[in-house]
């Protein structure tokens, strides 16, 4: 094979590996971004308990209240009746205090019902806190395996340029500047296998003459389609089958 050949395979696959720890490096920030709204998810998942917590016990101190109102007024009203002296009266303060037992009830009612919501609350408080401490600590080991693979795919692909740069310098400067001009143009590949008579880039055949004389891979052929620099890789020569073993003649044995 054409050393320059060689030397620009060899190149493309360098190029083509950066690519795709560049590709990498370059996703780090989303992940991390993704990483940022799990936690913060998880932090208001708690403040918003928090809120409805505290939104309950508001409510609930102003159920005591109205109910530490209504109580009062229903003892004095309880009072009162054994002060009447008609029917009417009488009648009139009976019916102020059914209302006043009937809102007792009802506020009651809502002390209960704040009671069991507070219970519930407090369970959600504890399921988001622990969601949280878990969440906290997933983020973090997250983070660091980040760090390690951003670190990691820094320091390979800084050898990968130093390695692409040795390999640049033994290229012939005109067949470099192909290379460097058709991976511009090509999102980064500048070659392609020929296989079959085609280029298994862009799968346009090749004419018979052309694809004979690239087999060779003595000479730098561009596609005609897509300009990819073009080489052949040959068939390998399968190893030659082993003669088959000649079955071993015994002797007879005396007197047979």
């Amino acid at each position: 094979m054409l050393p320059d050949l060689k030397l620009l395979i060899q190149l493309q696959d360098l190029d083509s590996a950066a690519e795709r720890l560049r590709r990498r490096l370059a996703d780090i920030p989303a992940e991390q971004a993704a990483l940022d709204t799990r936690l913060a998810e998880l932090t208001a998942a708690v403040a918003d308990v928090k809120e409805r917590i505290a939104t309950s016990q508001a409510t609930r101190r102003d159920i005591e209240k109205d109910l530490a109102a209504v109580q009062t007024r229903l003892s004095k009203y309880k009072g009162q009746l054994m002060e009447v002296k008609t029917n009417k009266e009488y009648h009139a303060m009976q019916t102020e205090i059914a209302s006043a037992e009937t809102v007792v009830r009802r506020e009651e009612d809502r002390m209960l019902e704040q009671m069991e919501e507070a219970e519930k609350l407090a369970v959600a408080l504890k399921d988001a806190e622990q969601a949280l401490k878990s969440g906290q600590a997933e983020v973090s080991r997250s983070r660091q395996q980040v760090d390690v693979d951003r670190a990691a795919n820094e320091k390979e692909l800084e050898a990968r340029s130093a390695e692409r740069a040795q390999l640049a310098a033994q290229v012939t400067p005109v067949v470099l500047a192909l290379f460097e001009r058709v991976s511009k143009h090509r999102k980064g590949l500048a070659m392609s296998e020929a296989r079959d008579a085609m280029c298994t880039q862009c799968h346009v055949r090749m004419r018979p003459q052309v694809y004979n004389e690239l087999r060779r891979n003595e000479s730098v052929f561009q596609c005609e389609s897509c300009s990819r620099i073009l080489y052949f890789v040959p068939l390998p020569v399968a190893a030659p089958a082993a003669p088959a073993s000649q079955p071993q003649e015994t002797s007879a044995e005396p007197g047979k």
